[in-house]
C-alpha cells in the first residue's frame, strides 16, 4: 500500500447523514480510515424505557486497549436512562473498534457486539485497512458536543464530534509513531442511528461522518 489508513475516513453518504441529523436536531456525518486514528443539546422526547439497563452486565465483551491510547468523553449525563444508555453503548462501540485494530482482527466480536448493518460492515473495512498496513492507533482521542434523541419508533439518533489532533498511527512493524500536524481535517462530525436489542444494548446500525466539520471547531 502506498497510503497509510486514515484514522477515520470513508466518503460519507450525504443523504443518510442529513436524515440522521434531522432526527437529532443537528447536522452531521461515518468513520473513515485517515493517516490518524480511524457536544450537547440533549433535547427531544424523554424515554426511560429502551436501553434503561444498558449499563448492567449482559455478557458484554471486555474492552482492553493499549496503555498509550487514551480517551476523553465530554458527554455529560442527561438524566434520561435511555439517552444515557445510548451514550454508554456508543462509547463502548468506539473503544471496541480501536481494540479490534490493536489486536488486528477485522471480525473482532467486541465491535460486532455493539454494531450491525452498514455500521458493522464499515467498521470491518476500516479495521482491515489498519491490518493490511500493520498499524494501530496511539495517542489521545477526544469526543464532545453530543446530541441524543430517542425517536418514536424506538430508534435513537446520535450526533457527536471527535478531535483527532493528538491521535496518530503507530506501526506494529517498526514501533514508530507517525506524528502529524494539527489540522482542521482532524475534527470529525459523526451521526449514528441506533436501536436497542433484546439484551437491552443500543446497537449502532448506521454511522456517517464529515471530516473538517466547522461545527466541531468552535
Amino acid at each position: 500500500m502506498n497510503r497509510r489508513p486514515r484514522l477515520l475516513a470513508t466518503a460519507a453518504a450525504g443523504a443518510t447523514a442529513a436524515l440522521l441529523l434531522t432526527a437529532c436536531g443537528g447536522g452531521g456525518d461515518k468513520p473513515k480510515a485517515n493517516d490518524k486514528i480511524a457536544g450537547a443539546d440533549t433535547g427531544g422526547a424523554t424515554s426511560a424505557a429502551p436501553g434503561a439497563g444498558a449499563t448492567q452486565s449482559v455478557g458484554r465483551p471486555k474492552i482492553e486497549l493499549p496503555s498509550d491510547l487514551t480517551y476523553t468523553f465530554e458527554w455529560p449525563k442527561t438524566g434520561d436512562k435511555g439517552k444515557d444508555a445510548v451514550l454508554n453503548d456508543s462509547e463502548q462501540f468506539i473503544k471496541a473498534v480501536d481494540m479490534a485494530i490493536a489486536e488486528q482482527d477485522p471480525l473482532h466480536k467486541a465491535y460486532r457486539f455493539y454494531s450491525e448493518g452498514t455500521a458493522a460492515a464499515g467498521s470491518q473495512k476500516f479495521i482491515q485497512e489498519f491490518v493490511d498496513y500493520k498499524d494501530r492507533i496511539t495517542g489521545a482521542k477526544r469526543y464532545y458536543n453530543s446530541k441524543v434523541k430517542i425517536n418514536s419508533d424506538g430508534t435513537a439518533g446520535f450526533v457527536y464530534c471527535e478531535d483527532q489532533n493528538k491521535a496518530y498511527n503507530k506501526s506494529l512493524k517498526t514501533g514508530k509513531t507517525d506524528v502529524t500536524a494539527k489540522s482542521k481535517d482532524n475534527y470529525v462530525l459523526y451521526s449514528s442511528l441506533l436501536r436497542v436489542n433484546k439484551q437491552d444494548i443500543w446497537i449502532t446500525e448506521k454511522l456517517t461522518s464529515q471530516r473538517g466539520s466547522t461545527a466541531c471547531q468552535s
